[in-house]
C-alpha cells in the first residue's frame, strides 16, 4: 500500500520517473537501487560517501526496505535498460564488494532492476510503501540510517511531508557526471583516479574518442567537478609537446 500525496508524488516522479518502453524496445529506468542487509549499513554508507567524494555525484536517497535490508536509490537524468543498470551497479560495488564480502561472508548485494529476470526485471516498490500493517519502507536521513541496522522499517506510516522534504534536496546523476566512470577506462588516467571505481562496460567515451581527446573534453567541460578537471590536466601533461 502506498499513500497518495501530491508533493511526494511529484518528487518521486522528478527523481525516478516511470518505466520507459516504446515499440517493443527493452524497458528503461531512471532509478538504480543497490541494497544490502541492514546489519551491513557501514558498507552501504561507504558507497554512499564514495560516489560523492570520488565521482562528484549527488547523494543518492537512503531507504529502509520494510523487510531486512537498507537501500541506496540513485536517480539518473536519463533512463537506461536493466542490463546497463546492472553493469553500472556492479561497477560501483566492485571495489567495495570484494573487501566487504571477504570480511562478511553473509553480505549479499543486490542491484535493481534485475537484468537476469526477463519476466519482471523491475524495481522494488518506491518508498514509502507498506509491506505489512506495521512494516513500512521509507526514505530516511543519513544520520538516522544507523538506527535501523536491527529493524530496517517503520512501524507506523512515515510523514509524507517529511518524505517529500527529504527527496526535494536530492538531484539526478547527470550525463556529464556519469562520464567520471569513463575515466577508469583510459590508459592515460593516473592510477589514483582509476582506483575508486572499477571499469564499467555500461559507460564509455563516445565512439572514436581516444583517451587523449576524452581527457581534453573532461578538462574543458565546466560541468565536470574541478578536482577531476585538474586530474585530467595532470594526465595530459606528459603528452604535451615541448
Amino acid at each position: 500500500m502506498t499513500l497518495p500525496h501530491p508533493r511526494l508524488d511529484a518528487e518521486r516522479q522528478r527523481l525516478y520517473g516511470d518505466t520507459v518502453a516504446h515499440d517493443g524496445a527493452p524497458a528503461r529506468w531512471r532509478a538504480l537501487v543497490i541494497t544490502a542487509p541492514a546489519a551491513q549499513w557501514r558498507d552501504l554508507a561507504r558507497l554512499w560517501q564514495a560516489v560523492q567524494d570520488d565521482l562528484g555525484w549527488p547523494a543518492p536517497a537512503i531507504a529502509v526496505s520494510g523487510d531486512t535490508r537498507l537501500a541506496l536509490w540513485f536517480s539518473l537524468a536519463q533512463a537506461r535498460p536493466a542490463d546497463e543498470l546492472q553493469r553500472l551497479g556492479q561497477a560501483l560495488l566492485q571495489p567495495l564488494g570484494d573487501a566487504a564480502t571477504s570480511a562478511n561472508p553473509s553480505l549479499v548485494w543486490q542491484v535493481w532492476p534485475q537484468a537476469h529476470d526477463h519476466a519482471a526485471p523491475g524495481l522494488p516498490p518506491c518508498p514509502p510503501h507498506a509491506l505489512a500493517p506495521e512494516r513500512w519502507s521509507a526514505f530516511v536521513a543519513p544520520d538516522l540510517a544507523p538506527v535501523f541496522a536491527d529493524t530496517p522499517w517503520l512501524d507506523i506510516p512515515p510523514s509524507l511531508d517529511g518524505q517529500a522534504e527529504l527527496l526535494a534536496s536530492l538531484r539526478s546523476v547527470s550525463e556529464d557526471q556519469l562520464k567520471m566512470l569513463a575515466l577508469t577506462q583510459t590508459n592515460d588516467a593516473p592510477q589514483h583516479v582509476t582506483a575508486p571505481l572499477a571499469a564499467s562496460t555500461a559507460l564509455s567515451p563516445a565512439p572514436g574518442l581516444g583517451p587523449r581527446r576524452f581527457l581534453q573534453q573532461v578538462m574543458n567541460d565546466p560541468e565536470v567537478p574541478l578536482r577531476w578537471r585538474i586530474e585530467a590536466a595532470k594526465a595530459l601533461l606528459p603528452h604535451q609537446p615541448d
